[in-house]
């Protein structure tokens, strides 16, 4: 039987990919998770849909639990569950109180594990191209908090060797004080020339970064309106290296893009705007829903072995048939006699996630291009083609292969509905347009087309603010018979050739 364990984990410094690995293995099979305030909700995806979810955010002057209170729920649902994960933001270990929660976890008899974080400390100076540790100017770090514990004597920096300290300062904690934190550095003998340096909401799109000296950072971020949470950087480091700032300078940096696939689909896409420096907003406006239980596509899943050629158009036509085959007890091998073809490297890759290595992939990522050049390059008199695909997809490629001789079975196995939506996330969306909130919307399919176009108000959406992107052709003319021409159409037809294509834009 395992005994029950607390993970105190360190989420990292908000960028979900900055988790460590084992720190996300611990999420994804965590029976409970006891969250903070910083932490990346969407971390929270990728846990167990059955885990218990609970948030102890606390910012300065509001708190939802105080740590007494912390620490008793943590020893509570020890006892209730066999594996609860204590996702704190950062590092654990790190200005967060793990040691009170330990402490509680000690005296209960509780046992628990550390899983070190990247602190934000360290990652807001690497987004925004600072080194502080450089062998001109600085060997050494100090990494200070400028909250101090209330009720606690002796808890206060000694400002005065601060103020001598050569190497690089890193204060956590500080706006609310930084101006008392600087007059008490400079009072102490710091030169008010020191370069400062403060970076607000690290690692997000909303990253703003401001450079001072020493005696002006303070004012300069109240000018800029700078509020936690945020790391000051005081050092000859804070100044920076000349074009270092990799992060900001990515080309969709701070842009707002609307995705409007289904939940699982949009938070795939969610994570590679993010890592480009976008900042993703979702509405998921379509649901994916499985057919492979009816009787027919059963039928043809017994019988894969009788087709010359399977067709899937889309990664999930692949999820839905290669899951309906395990549950079934069959795996790979009912594709042993038949060729397999795919439209899009990425639906060829979903493919290869299950073992198996598409035969024919088209130069062009359509189901027009697919029928055209598959009849081009072989002889489909009299084959037997199986397509598996959405049972709203047009029915040109079963015509086109039809009219080539080949015997066609055309195979539902999933169907797109449109999401109901709930009122409250869909005024937030038409807010967030209205006010010209949101820099891109973009559109992966008729369907995803349909269902948000008919969420939103008419006349919401307008020419080129904000600029509406299309996946491909098919997409593309579905929004001109609705009279929005897209701004943009990917030449790739693949999500990351949309990136691609908003990259080349900006």
């Amino acid at each position: 039987m395992r005994t029950p364990k607390i993970y105190f984990i360190g989420a990292g410094p908000g960028e979900t990919a900055l988790i460590t690995v084992k720190g996300f293995s611990a999420v994804q099979h965590a029976d409970c998770i006891i969250y903070d305030g910083l932490v990346n909700p969407s971390l929270l995806d990728h846990a167990n849909p059955d885990a218990e979810r609970i948030s102890v955010a606390k910012r300065s002057g509001c708190h939802s639990m105080e740590q007494e209170q912390i620490n008793a729920l943590l020893v509570e649902k020890a006892r209730q569950y066999k594996m609860v994960v204590r996702l704190k933001g950062g590092d654990p270990c790190l200005f967060g109180r793990a040691a009170e929660e330990i402490s509680a976890c000690i005296e209960a008899g509780i046992a628990f594990e550390i899983v070190p974080g990247v602190t934000a400390g360290l990652a807001a100076a690497e987004y925004a191209g600072i080194f502080l540790t450089n062998r001109d100017y600085a060997s050494s770090v100090c990494l200070v908090t400028g909250h101090q514990a209330q009720g606690k004597d002796g808890d206060e920096p000694d400002w005065k060797w601060l103020a001598r300290f050569n190497g690089s300062l890193v204060i956590y904690m500080g706006m609310e004080t930084i101006g008392q934190i600087t007059q008490k550095l400079l009072a102490s003998g710091k030169p008010a020339q020191t370069p400062a340096c403060v970076i607000c909401r690290a690692v997000s799109p909303r990253q703003r970064v401001v450079k001072a000296p020493l005696s002006g950072i303070a004012d300069l971020c109240k000018a800029e309106g700078l509020e936690a949470p945020a790391i000051i950087i005081i050092g000859t480091a804070a100044q920076g290296m000349n074009r270092a700032d990799w992060f900001m300078q990515n080309r969709l940096f701070g842009k707002r893009v609307l995705l409007t696939r289904d939940a699982a689909g949009n938070r795939v896409f969610a994570e590679k705007f993010a890592a480009c420096g976008a900042e993703p907003v979702l509405f998921d406006s379509i649901d994916i829903i499985d057919l492979t239980d009816s009787s027919f596509v059963s039928e043809c899943l017994r019988n894969l072995s009788s087709y010359d050629w399977i067709i899937f158009t889309s990664a999930n036509g692949i999820t839905r048939t290669l899951d309906r085959l395990h549950k079934s007890g069959l795996d790979a091998r009912a594709f042993a006699s038949t060729r397999i073809a795919c439209i899009g490297r990425p639906t060829a890759d979903k493919l290869a996630e299950y073992g198996l290595k598409a035969d024919f992939v088209p130069c062009s990522f359509t189901s027009e291009a697919m029928a055209a050049e598959m009849i081009a390059a072989f002889d489909l008199r009299d084959q037997k083609i199986l397509l598996l695909r959405s049972q709203v997809a047009p029915k040109d490629i079963v015509r086109a292969f039809t009219n080539a001789g080949a015997q066609v079975t055309d195979a539902s196995v999933y169907n797109v509905v449109a999401r109901r939506q709930e009122a409250e996330s869909v005024n937030a969306i038409c807010q967030d347009l209205e006010a010209g909130r949101i820099d891109y919307v973009i559109f992966t399919s008729d369907s995803t087309a349909c269902a948000f176009i008919n969420s939103v108000p008419q006349g919401l959406l307008r020419p080129g603010r904000p600029q509406i992107v299309s996946i491909g052709p098919a997409t593309t003319r579905s929004l001109e018979r609705m009279g929005l021409a897209p701004d943009i159409e990917a030449s790739v037809h693949t999500l990351d050739g949309i990136l691609d294509a908003l990259q080349e834009r900006s």
